[in-house]
């Protein structure tokens, strides 16, 4: 009797990130043969990333999973687990505490970024393998691949596109996509 073997597993493909010509506060965002604008940080692109530094790091992060705000936009088509963002949903974001760069829950003492904010910033917001698996202290928190503010306004470290371009991402992503970031 013949065995067969098990169909290769599709590659949950990769997303590129690179600075825009002549504004180290763009990017641009390739996909499955497209490409985006957005914002990245303050500080531009880093490969030494700190707390607090305003700049996104340069490196290759997963994609785990993410936030909807379903009552200020209809959930997008993805393979992505997006999870309702609810109010009591905070990112802790102070590097002393044990839940440094994970998600916590109102109310919380510590330094924090609150999930639902009245911006829309959050309205999609996708979580990124950094500084998660393997936590150091002061090593960044809460970069997130977000939608953008009006004028492309640079982030505080995060990637951020706008809708219409989270919802082709969202088409293209699941779990595991890679975003890399090439400085």
């Amino acid at each position: 009797m013949r065995k067969i073997p098990p169909k290769p597993r599709p590659s949950p493909g990769t997303i590129t990130v690179r600075a825009a010509p002549g504004n180290r506060c763009r990017a641009l965002v390739s996909f499955a043969g497209r490409t985006e604008q957005a914002a990245i940080g303050r500080g531009g692109m880093t490969a030494r990333k700190r707390e607090g530094d305003g700049a996104t790091p340069i490196a290759a992060m997963p994609l785990i999973d993410g936030y909807v705000r379903a009552d200020r936009t209809v959930p997008p088509a993805t393979r992505l687990f997006l999870k309702r963002t609810r109010g009591d949903m905070l990112w802790c974001d102070a590097p002393d505490h044990a839940c440094y760069n994970r998600p916590v829950s109102a109310p919380f003492a510590g330094r924090h970024e609150t999930m639902m904010r009245s911006d829309g910033l959050y309205d999609v917001c996708l979580v990124m393998d950094w500084n998660m698996r393997v936590r150091r202290r002061n090593g960044g928190s809460a970069i997130f691949f977000h939608l953008i503010r009006p004028g492309y306004q640079p982030t505080e470290g995060c990637i951020a596109v706008s809708l219409p371009a989270m919802r082709r991402i969202l088409a293209f992503a699941r779990k595991g996509t890679l975003v890399k970031v090439l400085g």
